[in-house]
């Protein structure tokens, strides 16, 4: 009679011993295996609870205002002053023609538009600061160093005459994608009845590159200041967003 309980226990035993390890087989077998749903189910876990904020926009340093022009080609080399608009709407010129200067309703040389840089072609006492500014050619390079000691590099892509009657202020003032760079003047035809040229010359340059410093230029031989250009010298309009009221 004892043995029959102990039998029985045996077997239980036995029983409960296989129903374990088959567990346990089961449990292993699924350590390795991809969690249970659809396959991308596991990926969706690891998306993030907010939504990250957008890049920042790149940030464009403005360059610091022109003070000087080197053009090695011709053998320019003046300090820029500041130049605004008359009253009649048209770019105003230096009072001396020995120097250039900087249109300041326009960009800073090496910032994106269409910077102007306007002067003198002569006076009655001999030639201005841009006198042979029609002699420049496609790839020949403009230096215009910044208030801050650096300066932009600018290539010659076209030398243009216009009539003033003709200016193209659109193209020369208007906006443009890349840092862009024009150098004005009188030409053509003087007429004496007036005491002016009858046509502009305009150089455009786009920019190349940015460096420390300007490049040194053989000394050029000190001439004298000369006076202001008569009252009648003037430069091209303006286009009429940018006139005075």
């Amino acid at each position: 009679m004892t043995r029959r309980p102990l039998t029985a226990v045996v077997l239980l035993g036995g029983v409960l011993a296989v129903a374990i390890a088959l567990v346990g087989l089961l449990v292993l077998a699924g350590r390795p295996g991809r969690p249970p749903g659809p396959a991308g189910a596991a990926l969706d876990r690891l998306a993030p609870l907010v939504t990250l904020p957008p890049l920042p926009e790149p940030v464009m340093l403005a360059a610091a205002p022109p003070v000087a022009l080197q053009i090695p080609a011709i053998g320019v080399r003046t300090r820029l002053v500041q130049l605004g608009i008359t009253r009649q709407g048209t770019l105003q010129v230096p009072s001396s023609p020995s120097v250039a200067g900087w249109y300041t309703g326009s960009p800073r040389p090496g910032e994106i538009g269409s910077s102007i840089i306007a002067g003198h072609i002569d006076s009655y006492l001999g030639p201005g600061v841009f006198y042979r500014l029609r002699e420049l050619h496609p790839g020949d390079r403009i230096y215009v160093r910044q208030a801050d000691g650096r300066s932009a590099v600018f290539e010659v892509t076209a030398v243009h005459q216009y009539p003033k009657a003709q200016f193209p202020a659109a193209a020369v003032y208007g906006p443009v994608p890349d840092a862009e760079l024009r150098l004005i003047t009188c030409g053509g035809t003087f007429d004496s009845a007036t005491r002016s040229y009858l046509s502009n010359i305009v150089v455009y340059g786009t920019e190349v590159s940015a460096m420390p410093m300007m490049p040194a230029m053989p000394a050029m031989p000190s001439t004298p200041a000369m006076p202001a250009m008569p009252s009648k010298t003037s430069m091209p309009a303006m286009p009429t967003d940018q006139r005075m009221p």
